[in-house]
């Protein structure tokens, strides 16, 4: 299960991977196409060509999870495909993984603290 904490980190694989592999298959990926590494407790998002799948690989300490879903309608809104990895919060990732459009998610707007009178 995907302990969704607030120290939550996740990498978005930015280039479209085959749907056909599984959990030794992306562990590969991670390790030699993204240069992390896949026991580290990061969540990893994965895509296929596809936009309306998603796979997600986690270490939660005693095993690999690996989570995947498709959409009955509509897509999941990805960033565009280019080499390498994107980084998203957890409310971003929340709201991929629901078929929302992340990147209307923002974090809280902190202002600054009135003087007390």
């Amino acid at each position: 299960m995907i302990v969704a904490g607030s120290g939550l980190k996740v990498v978005v694989a930015t280039r479209p991977v085959d749907f056909r592999k599984g959990h030794d298959g992306l562990v590969a990926v991670v390790e030699h196409e993204l240069g992390l590494d896949p026991y580290s407790g990061v969540v990893f998002v994965f895509r296929p060509k596809r936009v309306d799948r998603i796979k997600v690989l986690y270490w939660d300490g005693t095993g690999l999870v690996l989570a995947s879903k498709r959409l009955e309608q509509g897509r999941f809104a990805w960033p565009a495909v280019r080499d390498g990895v994107m980084r998203l919060s957890r409310a971003q990732f929340e709201a991929l993984f629901e078929g929302l459009d992340w990147r209307r998610v923002w974090g809280p707007r902190v202002r600054r603290p009135l003087a007390a009178a």
